[in-house]
């Protein structure tokens, strides 16, 4: 099965820091496969914007390179790969300076969208859209599409909004969040909002708890330096688990729009309570032979947390009572990102005390295999009696939409996304700012205590003190296999 492809019109789309390890792993492989489905239109035009001293050519087979590294072979079509980079094109250009500025400017086609693509460093966010604005590169019809981190605290999130706000308007400007493009991610939402079976039970009456994990096997690696200044609090969970919170705890919006969903989203946020510090814990991973984030990060004193668990409570009518649970960390057991809704034992059991009622559980799988479960209590087949047992109603999307379903990654999504000007899947800046509004008081609670995180093995699920967080309560992680 083909996804179904929406046509768009051409295009110019700027990647500034397009010879980056995002734009050659993400951006231009993500964008080669949209050509292939035809939803990039003749006419377009990708031009690679970096301080790289190199020609057009010297930049196609850059692209090339990073096509054959990033992609499986059999999407490599000779004649598609070498149409796609007929369409590409290059400007060495300095983000501060004005080289470069003026060739860019004349790359620009009248009548067509212009997209701008910073995948850069932050702090030079603000000199890009001053001078595509100054410059007269940038029209009211351009985007402007800004990648993590938005800030390292809100002072910092306030004054980059700020910056960008100087040059354009808030419907132009496309705060990206990769996990908000996963087609599981945006299940969430049509499971919600498009089937009358769960949106009765969306609530603390009939939840007893959620969870959501985000592990990874890997640990910080080469960015190392970078990590330390930020760790797993400012990495994830102000952004990606903070958004996937929002989808599960939102109230139905009036209609699918970017300005209703975003509303509700900031919503959830503003009714976050303060984490109090014993719903908090923090950890590092130390293992032996360099396998080890102090070696790792090159900082022997680090307090910096690989791995963070919390407690979280939203105060409105509809999860009053309800606990959020959060996890996220390195080196980990296992690589995956879920989210699992637990609902709550029947009232009355008629069954008798020999059969062991387990919860019903609707787990939202976002990697590696995308897909849904619900495991559900059923009769065991076979005489002898009515024997329970729990079991899963599995959908895999491969699965169940066929093996050939070509679902695009969430940056290929993303992007033409921004194409079309639709903003639903991106962060509007109050709600940026409402988020760390929400993590500085928790930020400034662990430096204000001076807290050292707790050491856990690699390989392993976390520290002990985030299984206690949840033993305490009696409920336990799912576990990570």
């Amino acid at each position: 099965m083909v996804a179904r492809v929406i046509p768009v019109d051409p295009f110019d789309l700027v990647i500034f820091g397009a010879t980056g390890d995002l734009a050659r792993r993400k951006i231009l492989p993500g964008l080669y496969r949209r050509w292939k489905e035809g939803q990039i239109p003749e006419g377009s035009a990708i031009i690679g914007a970096a301080r790289s001293d190199m020609d057009a050519d010297g930049f196609r087979a850059l692209v090339g390179e990073a096509l054959q590294e990033f992609l499986p072979v059999a999407e490599l079509v000779a004649e598609t790969v070498a149409s796609f980079l007929e369409i590409l094109n290059y400007v060495t250009i300095d983000a501060r300076g004005d080289g470069g500025w003026a060739e860019l400017a004349g790359l620009m086609r009248k009548d067509k969208v212009r997209a701008f693509y910073l995948s850069v460093a932050p702090a030079l966010f603000g000199d890009i859209a001053k001078r595509l604005k100054e410059r007269g590169i940038a029209h009211r019809d351009s985007r402007i599409v800004v990648e993590k981190p938005f800030g390292k605290d809100l002072e910092t999130a306030r004054a980059l909004n700020a910056s960008l706000a100087s040059y354009f308007h808030e419907d132009q400007i496309y705060r990206i969040d990769h996990y908000l493009g996963k087609e599981t991610v945006q299940n969430l939402m049509a499971v919600r909002f498009a089937n009358i079976l769960f949106e009765p039970l969306w609530n603390a009456q009939y939840v007893d708890h959620v969870q959501i994990t985000v592990a990874e096997t890997v640990g910080v690696g080469g960015r190392g330096e970078y990590y330390d200044h930020s760790g797993a609090i400012r990495d994830m969970v102000q952004n990606h688990m903070m958004q996937l919170l929002c989808l599960i705890a939102m109230e139905p919006p009036s209609r699918f729009d970017p300005d209703a969903m975003r509303d509700e989203k900031l919503k959830v946020i503003r009714a976050l309570d303060p984490v109090a510090p014993s719903e908090i814990v923090r950890g590092q991973y130390r293992g032996k032979d360099g396998d080890d984030y102090l070696t790792e990060a090159g900082n022997p004193d680090s307090r910096t947390e690989s791995f963070v668990a919390m407690k979280l409570h939203i105060s409105n009518w509809r999860w009053k009572g309800t606990p959020f649970y959060l996890r996220t960390g390195k080196r980990l057991r296992s690589r995956a990102s879920e989210i699992a809704i637990t609902f709550k034992e029947p009232p009355h059991s008629i069954f008798g005390e020999s059969n062991q009622w387990r919860e019903n559980v609707l787990v939202i799988r976002l990697q590696p295999d995308e897909g849904m479960d619900l495991r559900v209590m059923i009769k065991e087949p076979g005489p002898g009696g009515m024997r329970l047992k729990d079991v899963a109603l599995d959908m895999s999307f491969a699965e169940a939409l066929g093996d050939d379903l070509d679902i695009p990654d969430a940056y290929e999504r993303l992007i033409m996304d921004v194409i079309r000007g639709n903003q639903t899947l991106f962060m509007r800046g109050d709600e940026v700012e409402a988020a760390w509004g929400w993590v500085d008081p928790v930020l400034q609670m662990m430096e204000e205590r001076g807290d050292v995180p707790e050491p856990y093995e690699p390989g392993s699920a976390g520290p002990e003190g985030s299984l206690m967080l949840m033993h305490r309560d009696g409920r336990r992680w799912r576990e990570m296999r």
